[in-house]
């Protein structure tokens, strides 16, 4: 299959500004805190232009302070409902908001967090994507985390139509800093790696209740599209780039070392693919087909790769065999 033309294309980015004072974390996104903060675009399928838009706009908002990272989320959906109640539950069992951050953009050691319209999280830590053996740490947790919906209809009664759900989520800088390997909370400029997704099942109603269509599987609708239904490819999430203006944000400034970054990904999903077919890694870059620019160059063992290239003025970018990113300058 062809791969689309954008999906290397610099990712979705955001201008997260400084906060106006600390807010009342109700789930309420129509109060004069958010006021400047500026929506995302609303979000597409999971795999891009392949798939159709989705049925129902989702769109965020982010704002900092010293002390919390803030996320709010808007979901439509005429029908709110939810079942999990349970902290650490499987959310994406039931419609829900997700957050994936990667501070360092290396792919490794990240958050996620999930939510669903009755308000129970699920937060974790994964050491290294899925592909690349995981393991998520379910164990983790987020002191000091705040969180609530507000639903704009009436939750789980299926008599009526509702308007949708909102989430509110205020993430301590005391924690992020613990896997960020940068400063946190950040300073002016920095750029962060980001991505939302929200999970939505189509459902019946059966004895007044909702339930799941059974042998329908769920739609995945993201902010930065990640050309698969997985959401574990870090390498495809969006850039949120901090300020410390309070409104009339400034210009989003793309990631120099976007063009490395995306070559050195192409080299990884090759090798994956060529070690599928022959069993073993490529050893030179003309067996998978990619072009030496940026001085790209690769070594290979029996065992592992690595492969390297130079961004001009924004260091040297190394990957390998286990997806890790290495860069010598942060964005």
């Amino acid at each position: 299959m062809t791969e689309p033309s954008s999906r290397w294309a610099h990712p979705k980015g955001y201008v997260c500004l400084r906060a106006p004072g600390p807010p009342t974390i109700d789930g309420r996104l129509d109060k004069p805190f958010w006021a400047h903060a500026a929506w995302t675009d609303a979000f597409v399928d999971i795999e891009g232009d392949a798939q159709p838009a989705p049925r129902h706009r989702t769109r965020a908002k982010m704002l900092w302070d010293e002390r919390f990272f803030y996320i709010g989320a808007e979901l439509e959906e005429p029908h709110v409902w939810g079942t999990l109640t349970e902290h650490d539950s499987v959310i994406f069992q039931d419609n829900d908001f997700e957050v994936f951050l990667d501070p360092d953009g290396d792919n490794h050691r990240y958050y996620e967090i999930e939510i669903n319209a009755l308000g129970t999280v699920w937060d974790l830590l994964l050491a290294r994507p899925y592909r690349n053996g995981g393991p998520a740490i379910n164990a983790w947790e987020i002191p000091g985390l705040q969180s609530a919906v507000d639903v704009d209809g009436t939750l789980n009664d299926p008599s009526d139509e509702d308007r949708g759900w909102s989430v509110e989520l205020a993430l301590p800088w005391k924690v992020l800093g613990e896997c960020a390997g940068r400063p946190s909370p950040p300073k002016d400029g920095d750029r962060w790696r980001i991505n939302f997704s929200r999970v939505e099942w189509r459902h019946t109603v059966v004895d007044g209740r909702y339930g799941k269509v059974l042998g329908l599987k769920e739609d995945n609708w993201v902010w930065s599209p990640q050309w698969a239904v997985d959401m574990h490819r870090p390498e495809h999430w969006g850039y949120v780039q901090f300020s410390t203006r309070v409104e009339d944000a400034p210009a989003f400034v793309e990631d120099p070392a976007w063009a490395v970054i995306a070559l050195l990904h192409r080299v990884y999903h090759a090798q994956q693919a060529f070690r599928g077919e022959h069993g073993s890694w490529a050893r030179k870059l003309a067996e998978l087909g990619i072009e030496s620019v940026h001085g790209l160059d690769m070594a290979a063992s029996d065992l592992q790769f690595v492969a390297w290239a130079e961004a001009e003025g924004a260091g040297r970018c190394t990957i390998d065999h286990e997806s890790c990113l290495r860069r010598t300058k942060l964005p």
